[in-house]
């Protein structure tokens, strides 16, 4: 199992939009082989500012990297640099391999 994560630093004012930004996309991530799920997480307001992650899980790291690489990916960040005002800087990206699991 693979976790991709990019957290992005929101100020509050752009909450709103940020959030139905990410609620109407239209991801294509269920077209893509290894990909098992995803979720948007908003974490605590801080000094006027958001921490979000996109937190999406693979079946393996193989299966992200296609994903980055795939005609999916291109369409579903077609516009990307029109909503980087959205955010502070740039989406700060984490890639974990699992080591142990427990359900």
């Amino acid at each position: 199992m693979y976790l991709a994560m990019n957290r992005f630093t929101v100020p509050i004012e752009n909450a709103e939009a940020f959030e139905d930004l990410w609620l109407k996309r239209d991801s294509h991530l269920k077209e893509m082989e290894g990909f098992v799920e995803f979720h948007m997480l908003k974490g605590a307001e801080v000094d006027g500012q958001i921490l979000y992650a996109s937190h999406t899980v693979w079946a393996s790291e193989e299966a992200f990297r296609g994903w980055t690489k795939s005609d999916a990916f291109r369409n579903s960040h077609k516009g990307a640099k029109t909503t980087e005002k959205l955010f502070v800087g740039t989406p700060v990206f984490e890639g974990f391999s699992a080591i142990q699991k427990i359900s």
